[in-house]
């Protein structure tokens, strides 16, 4: 399982210009805003505040790199989906999102966030699709997997396993809950693993 001893705030990059150019791995986060994705790296990390939560979606802006062990970054992407900015914004953070990942050479993985309590709307299907079209490995995390039942829990993971079946670049799906550390060690152990390189096998 990966361990992190340390994790530093690096940079808010605005543009292509600003990413870190250390070509050290990376995993990238992306999700609708609110879906909890500060919480699941503050989770990781073991840090409280290490990426800002916000009960306003969309708070984070720009693409934020964190150096972590010092050898690798998480990276954490805008909240995409967010109706309260304007149609500018959103296409200026789409831009943002898309210089990255279809370019950014050493990046190893794409943990794509959809939240566990709702079936994956279409803005997440849209993400899985354009990472699979691209050929991005990205493994689905589902969140808030304390917020509902274990039968519902199951079920809803069920369903996303059988969609993720669909794609050739999907790893896997795992379902996580930020409050109670639910396959916390379980996603460290697969992140690790696309760190280093190794072959991604994640049991259903």
């Amino acid at each position: 399982m990966l361990r992190i001893n340390s994790a530093d705030f690096v940079i808010s990059a605005a543009g292509t210009a600003q990413f870190p150019r250390q070509p050290m791995p990376e995993v990238a986060f992306a999700g609708r805003s609110n879906v909890g994705k500060s919480s699941l790296l503050n989770l990781l990390v073991g840090r409280k505040s290490l990426a800002k939560t916000s009960s306003t979606p969309g708070k984070t802006q720009q693409i934020n790199f964190f150096l972590i062990n010092e050898g690798f970054h998480f990276v954490d992407l805008p909240g995409y989906g967010y109706a309260k900015v304007s149609k500018t914004e959103r296409e200026a953070w789409a831009r943002l999102i898309e210089s990255y990942l279809r370019a950014r050479d050493q990046l190893r993985l794409v943990v794509a966030l959809s939240d566990i309590r709702h079936e994956p709307p279409a803005i997440d299907i849209e993400l899985f699709r354009w990472l699979d079209a691209i050929g991005r490995p990205f493994l689905i995390v589902l969140t808030k997997h304390d917020k509902i039942s274990p039968a519902l829990a199951d079920a809803r993971r069920s369903a996303m396993i059988e969609l993720a079946s669909t794609y050739a670049h999907c790893v896997g799906v795992i379902a996580v809950s930020s409050a109670t550390r639910h396959n916390r060690d379980r996603l460290l152990g697969v992140l690790g693993k696309a760190l280093a390189g190794e072959p991604i096998a994640i049991e259903a």
